[in-house]
C-alpha cells in the first residue's frame, strides 16, 4: 500500500528557446488565459457563459550569462524586426505520480514575441544575482 503522494516538483524539467536549452533558465511559466462572454436574457436568473478566444503569455526568467537582450534590442533598433520565438517547455519529474501515469508532459509554443520591460542594467547594493524575466506572448499551442 502506498501512503504518500507525489505530486510533480517543478524543479525538475526543462525549457528551449528555437531548439536551444536555456542552461540559465530559473523559471518558465506557459498560461492561457481563456476570455469569456457572459450574458443572460429576461428571466434567467443566472448568467450563460460561452468562451469566445484566449490569449498564450510564457514567462521565462533566467540568469543574465550572455547579452541575448542586448542583441534582439540592437536588431530592432537598427532593422525594426520583430524577434519571434518557438517556445518548449517540459516538466521530467520521474519520481511524481504524473509521470508514473501519463509520461514526459511538453508543451511546444510558437510565435513568441517579447513584450513588456526589459531590463539592460540593473546595479543594486542589496542584490544578489542578475534576473531577467521575460514575458512573450505566444501566438499558437502546437
Amino acid at each position: 500500500m502506498k501512503y504518500n503522494k507525489a505530486p510533480i516538483l517543478v524543479t525538475e524539467g526543462r525549457a528551449f528557446l528555437n531548439g536551444i536549452e536555456v542552461m540559465d533558465m530559473v523559471n518558465c511559466k506557459i498560461v492561457v488565459t481563456v476570455n469569456a462572454w457572459e450574458g443572460k436574457q429576461v428571466g434567467e436568473k443566472t448568467k450563460s457563459t460561452r468562451w469566445k478566444d484566449y490569449d498564450i503569455k510564457v514567462t521565462m526568467t533566467r540568469r543574465r550569462s550572455t547579452p541575448f537582450l542586448k542583441k534582439l534590442l540592437k536588431n530592432f533598433t537598427d532593422f525594426g524586426g520583430t524577434p519571434e520565438f518557438t517556445i518548449q517547455g517540459t516538466q521530467l519529474d520521474k519520481n511524481s505520480d504524473y509521470y508514473k501515469e501519463y509520461g514526459t508532459d511538453t508543451i511546444t509554443v510558437v510565435g513568441c514575441v517579447p513584450v513588456g520591460d526589459i531590463t539592460v542594467l540593473e546595479i543594486d547594493a542589496d542584490g544578489d544575482t542578475l534576473d531577467d524575466v521575460i514575458t512573450f506572448n505566444a501566438k499558437a499551442i502546437v
